[in-house]
């Protein structure tokens, strides 16, 4: 499989991630969800708990490819363009968690956005400088160092929503009015010790694209994806036992599991797009692989200004978001509250297709 296909198969996955994220992130009611769209409440996997971590995956895998012809004299140069994404990653989180009340008391300062870009500055900048070779060293030592931390500095129920470490220090350090409160309590699934594993996500991702550079031969490509594929997920399914595969904490057994999926899948995309020749059903993949963070910033601007700055009057005299509005005025009639809610989030993520498609025939591709 040469580059060009590659990175294409690796456009698929990306797509099909990024629709995911949208999908996931647009239901019509957060009352009327299907459990496959909904994250495990605190530990279990659902396949909405691999949207994150194989997007993750990817940046590894394209680190990996970013760096595939480096030279040691230009690691100054290639430093200073990974602080510059990582900050402007970063910074657009932030703006997005600011967006439209730009309320400085109470704005969260960490997010899905915040955690790519530190993910991705701190694993770029490994890869960087450190050998190949002694990755899988570094991806053992944060797994087990963070189960470690985990566990030994918190004496009774480690792993619990308001007992982890992981809250505690985000509670320390920023205060409950900067964290998250999905969950009833302050807790950030995307806080600041659990973004150390995250890494290690990136981390493999990267050894998966050096050991796809090293066969031109597609069955070795699947096969090898396959065998560590399968490793990853029984190591991940046996450690949960004692460290409970858990998307919020992040926890190293869910780094090997969603690890594990993401590379059965890629193996499952080179099958289907290399060795099959089936490509016309992926193309609406590849559009969305081709501008992945800008359609996701975009989403996420869109959803807001519909729903805080989109004000409606219903007949019946009621102020309504614009979101809120669309869903029970057109969707609902059409299906009910449960499957109306799902049809309402296909209708944005194939709106959002519309857009990428759009850039896509153009040419146009905005890089972040």
């Amino acid at each position: 499989m040469n580059i060009k296909r590659r990175l294409k198969a690796l456009d698929v996955l990306r797509g099909i991630t990024i629709s995911s994220m949208i999908l996931v992130n647009t239901p019509g009611s957060w009352s009327y969800v299907y459990w496959p769209f909904l994250h495990a409440k605190w530990h279990g996997f659902t396949p909405t708990d691999a949207v994150f971590p194989f997007f993750l995956f990817i940046v590894g895998v394209s680190i990996h490819f970013a760096f595939k012809n480096f030279k040691p004299e230009e690691s100054s140069k290639a430093l200073k363009k990974i602080i510059k994404r990582t900050i402007i990653i970063f910074s657009i989180g932030l703006f997005l968690n600011l967006f439209p009340k730009f309320n400085f008391e109470t704005v969260r300062y960490f997010g899905v956005l915040q955690r790519i870009a530190i993910a991705y500055g701190i694993g770029a900048s490994v890869c960087l400088f450190v050998n190949k070779r002694n990755l899988t060293y570094i991806i053992v030592v944060i797994l087990v160092a963070y189960w470690a931390i985990l566990y030994f500095f918190v004496s009774e129920n480690p792993f619990g929503p308001q007992t982890n470490l992981v809250g505690k220090i985000d509670l320390y350090l920023f205060g409950s009015n900067h964290i998250w409160k999905g969950l009833g309590f302050p807790f950030d699934p995307e806080g600041l010790l659990s973004t150390l594993p995250s890494i290690a996500t990136v981390l493999i991702g990267t050894l998966t694209g050096g050991f796809l550079s090293k066969s031109s031969k597609n069955t070795i490509k699947i096969n090898t994806l396959l065998g560590y594929g399968i490793g990853l997920l029984i190591l991940g399914f046996i450690w949960g036992f004692v460290f409970p595969i858990n998307k919020s904490l992040w926890t190293s057994s869910y780094v090997c599991f969603s690890a594990g999926w993401a590379m059965l899948i890629l193996a499952l995309l080179i099958w289907v797009i290399d060795v099959k020749k089936h490509i016309k059903w992926s193309q609406p993949f590849i559009h969305f692989g081709t501008n992945p963070l800008f359609i996701f910033v975009f989403s996420g601007l869109y959803v807001k200004t519909m729903i805080y700055l989109v004000k409606i009057t219903n007949t019946q005299g009621e102020t309504t978001s614009g979101l809120k509005y669309i869903y029970q005025n057109i969707f609902i009639p059409i299906a009910g509250n449960m499957n109306g809610s799902l049809l309402f989030a296909i209708a944005h993520m194939l709106f959002f297709w519309n857009l990428v498609y759009v850039l896509y025939k153009n040419k146009i591709f905005i890089k972040i």
